[in-house]
């Protein structure tokens, strides 16, 4: 027998609205905000105000739950979730308890299906600040729209709790109900483990769960991965002492350390004293639902699967593109101009199209994936601002496809486009970057080079083949890129026979 981890995740993702969950205060703060500046009578939960619920926070919140494959409710409500921490003025949180807007679903991540407990709006609490022995409280974040979303206990290490939080916020992205950021505390998630004993074919044996640790405060996918590697480990030391886990309890994940710390027992829902919110009435959903079914957008999942099947995309180039919904969008439209010119091509044949459109795939991804965000980040520019158009970056493809560029000259023809946006062939030609196509300039060129290093000469005629690399380096060099490599490698091994 064995100890197997059974992982479960309680995932805050914070909605990007223009305001509150309950109020007309604005969410667009930041660090430079001043400390209780974005703040009015409802958040800061003074007697006598009333809470209206953000309809915008609800459409998010039922988009979720068919991204996620779930259950909408027809009807939900709110509840009051009661607590006594400096960072809930009111004494309680707005909550829902037993009718959340989505109830059961799944996620399907790298062909596992995850499943879907519930996803449930609330308010985010205020944020404490503890310096030294002083404790402040900053409450412009009080207020802000979130949706809870808790996973059934699915999840067997952490690597699979990585990736479906990966997933999930590539979702979120891509359905615009928030930025999903860790680090900006736009998505957080504490995640509970415990172990069980599995035999050798692993089937449970004992108990089906055991007394849980709730890690708390994980800032980062990395150190989600981290914790719960963390936590298994000692865990797995208190079974083999014979010191297993007898109450649910809570732990803090401590960065610095590389560690989780105790905090406090957990609590159950019998402490928080549920009741449903007397000052909201109940929601009757069925009507929106069928409005926002309709404009779901296309999932991850799916627009991954139609990269590959449509555009010859390989899966792992997919993936990648995907990821960001606005390198997706630029690659859909650089496709759609590559596809005139690909037609266009008199010498493919019907037969060999398919073959020619992979190739020229592989060239996209490749130039959009690496050589693209590459020489953006050394522009301090982005996808979403950059000058270089799909309709100029597509034209670019096809001189490098068509062979009237180099890869060499091509970076600098990109470097240009970044800087100035303007047209890659006019570009080529006022650079004179255009590919050598006389074979007997290209042989001028190797006649030159295999004359200034004699020395190298030699040795390569003397056996030391890995020099023809060296050789077609100068040729390139002294082209200024401009001499296709291979032509360059045909001509080097006929002249030094």
């Amino acid at each position: 027998m064995h100890l197997e981890p059974v992982i479960g995740l309680e995932i805050h993702v914070q909605l990007k609205t223009k305001s509150k969950m309950f109020c007309g205060c604005s969410t667009h703060f930041d660090t430079h905000t001043p400390p209780n500046t974005n703040v009015c009578p409802i958040c800061l939960g003074h007697p006598g105000t009333l809470p209206v619920p953000n309809e915008q926070a609800i459409r998010f919140a039922i988009l979720m739950g068919l991204a996620l494959n779930a259950t909408i409710a027809e009807h939900s409500k709110f509840d009051r979730k009661n607590y006594f921490y400096p960072d809930l003025p009111k004494g309680y949180q707005i909550s829902q308890y037993d009718m959340p807007i989505v109830g059961s679903g799944y996620l399907e991540v790298d062909g596992k299906r995850f499943g879907i407990t519930r996803a449930h709006l609330e308010e985010d609490a205020a944020k404490n600040i503890h310096a030294g022995e002083t404790s402040l409280v900053d409450f412009n974040r009080a207020g802000t729209p979130l949706i809870e979303t808790v996973t059934e206990p699915d999840f067997r290490s952490p690597q699979e709790a990585k990736s479906f939080l990966q997933e999930l916020r590539l979702l979120v992205r891509t359905l615009g109900i928030s930025d999903a950021d860790m680090e900006k505390g736009h998505l957080r998630c504490d995640a509970n483990i415990s172990l069980r004993e599995v035999d050798e074919d692993g089937a449970v044996v004992g108990a089906m769960f055991n007394p849980k640790v709730e890690v708390k405060n994980i800032n980062s996918f990395r150190n989600v991965e981290r914790a719960l590697t963390y936590e298994i480990q000692r865990q797995t030391e208190l079974w083999e002492s014979g010191q297993r886990p007898e109450v649910n309890t809570t732990r803090g994940w401590d960065d610095a350390g590389m560690k989780t710390v105790e905090q406090r027992d957990k609590e159950d829902a019998a402490d928080y004293r549920y009741f449903p919110e007397p000052d909201i009435p109940p929601l009757e959903l069925t009507e929106l639902v069928e409005e926002l079914r309709a404009h779901l957008p296309e999932l991850p999942a799916a627009k991954r699967q139609r990269f590959v099947d449509e555009y010859g995309f390989s899966m792992p180039d997919a993936r990648l593109l995907v990821e960001d919904p606005a390198l997706a969008a630029f690659a859909e439209n650089t496709v759609s101009e590559l596809g005139g010119w690909l037609e266009s091509q008199s010498d493919i044949t019907p037969e060999q199209m398919p073959a020619a459109r992979t190739k020229l795939m592989k060239l996209l991804a490749s130039w959009l994936i690496n050589k693209l965000p590459s020489l953006m980040s050394a522009e301090a520019s982005d996808i979403r601002i950059t000058k270089v158009t799909p309709e100029n970056f597509a034209e670019l493809l096809t001189l490098l496809a068509g062979g009237k560029l180099t890869q060499a000259n091509g970076l600098k023809v990109l470097t240009a486009m970044l800087e100035s946006g303007s047209d890659p062939t006019h570009i080529m030609e006022d650079m004179r970057l255009g590919r050598m196509e006389d074979t007997a300039a290209v042989a001028d060129v190797v006649d030159r080079v295999l004359a200034n290093f004699p020395s190298e000469v030699d040795r390569y005629r003397a056996g030391e083949m890995q020099l023809l690399k060296f050789f077609i380096g100068m040729v390139m060099k002294e082209s200024e890129g401009s001499v296709d490599a291979g032509t360059a490698k045909n001509i080097l091994v006929t002249k030094l026979g």
